[in-house]
């Protein structure tokens, strides 16, 4: 049954995004997180196997072993990678912890800084983008 509320038609069941944008945007974040999940599960595997392709920086202030960042980013790539694939479902939950996970990622990049500067700093952008397309305003009725 629906009813019509201050010019806008509310249904019983479920949410329904009107603007096609604000699924373009979900679909959009969900590639980029599943994909970014994947590579950040192999820069882990890679500094796991203590791979020369690090350069370290002297007297950094965020210091930690090569072997720690890749368990680091192991497990937050794996956790990215899942929270992508969830939010092809269209799942609520997907997109909070997707923005969750994307704002640790952001983090996590930036403290890595000075083993991969310029993808660090393209993951930062990525992040960012992962963030605003998830909390993005969405029109959204009653279905």
């Amino acid at each position: 049954m629906a009813s019509n509320v201050g010019g806008t038609r509310h249904h019983q069941a479920g949410w329904e995004a009107k603007s096609p944008w604000a699924t373009s945007w979900t679909a959009a974040a969900a590639v980029l997180m599943t994909f970014g999940g994947i590579m950040a599960i192999f820069q882990g595997i890679s500094a796991i196997a203590q791979d020369n392709v690090f350069v370290t920086t002297q007297n950094f202030t965020y210091e930690f072993s090569l072997t720690g960042w890749g368990w680091i980013h192991l497990i937050l790539g794996a956790l990215v990678t899942a929270a992508g694939l969830a939010l092809f479902t269209g799942a609520a939950w997907a997109r909070v912890v997707g923005i969750v996970l994307a704002g640790l990622s952001m983090v996590a990049n930036f403290v890595w800084l000075p083993h991969a500067p310029v993808w660090s700093v393209a993951l930062l952008i990525i992040d960012g983008f992962i963030i605003w397309a998830l909390c993005a305003p969405r029109r959204e009725s009653r279905v």
